[in-house]
């Protein structure tokens, strides 16, 4: 508790916002620009040539710089997001469902960030680059490790979230595993209430397929790997409960029952 108001305290001290030189967090721009360039130019075979088949994105053309969020399903810890910052960059630049003109990556959309779990990206040097091109680091509610746990909500992590949030894109996986149709966290509820983003729900598959867990190394060749954005769900913070958003949630990156009865039939 006391880590937590500090870290609270700290936020109000410094009154963390970005400028031309630093993020939200106080991370420097010409840093993260460097990162995503080399990521992204590191990565960019596994998706190009027809492998990364994209719908959709001509929804989030339009979408304001600040204030949005997207919610999606997932499958490996960091391919799943160096894809979607393929397609943000891409977009960015005008080029509509196709990272095909890697050019995007000389200006990209640096105002992305994503959650992932602190255990996941303090596991060495390169998730230590990982995480400084954009991510923001959580303690999962219910695991540790191997081991279940149960905790409340951290609100120092839901600070960070809001941070981002108004600075920029925030990405999260509210399943919070790569396990498919696992149940949805309602934690990400508490986000939407406290910052009200516009959310835009994303569809991925076949990332599983073709790389290991941690979307490093790949594991089979010339494998098909979709990703789906979708128009912003419609979500009534005055009428809508926590349930029935978790719900439109689950939904919108296809992983409710009524999408698990389909995938078994």
């Amino acid at each position: 508790m006391n880590i937590h108001l500090s870290f609270l305290k700290k936020i109000k001290k410094k009154r963390f916002t970005s400028n031309i030189l630093k993020d939200v967090f106080g991370n420097y721009h010409f840093i993260k620009r460097f990162l995503i360039f080399t990521l992204g130019c590191i990565s960019y075979n596994s998706y190009n040539k027809g492998k990364l088949q994209l719908q959709g994105t001509e929804y989030i053309k339009n979408l304001p710089d600040k204030r949005v969020l997207f919610v999606s399903n997932h499958q490996t810890y960091f391919a799943d997001v160096f894809a979607m910052f393929h397609v943000f960059c891409s977009v960015k630049n005008g080029f509509i469902n196709t990272i095909e003109n890697p050019i995007y990556l000389l200006n990209p959309k640096i105002n992305i960030y994503y959650v992932a779990a602190k255990e996941t990206m303090n596991q060495g040097f390169l998730t230590k680059l990982f995480t400084y091109s954009g991510a923001i680091t959580v303690s999962r509610t219910w695991k540790e490790g191997e081991k279940k746990v149960n905790r409340i909500v951290n609100s120092s992590d839901i600070t960070k979230m809001g941070m981002a949030i108004k600075d920029g894109w925030l990405i999260t996986f509210p399943q919070g595993t790569t396990q498919d149709f696992a149940p949805g966290r309602r934690g990400i509820v508490h986000v939407i209430r406290k910052y009200n983003p516009i959310v835009v729900p994303i569809v991925i598959d076949g990332f599983n397929k073709a790389y290991d867990k941690k979307g490093i190394r790949i594991i089979k060749k010339e494998v098909l790997q979709k990703m789906i954005f979708k128009k912003p769900i419609e979500i009534d913070l005055n009428k809508d409960s926590t349930e029935l958003i978790m719900e439109k949630i689950m939904d919108g990156i296809e992983q409710s029952s009524k999408y698990y009865k389909n995938h078994i039939l």
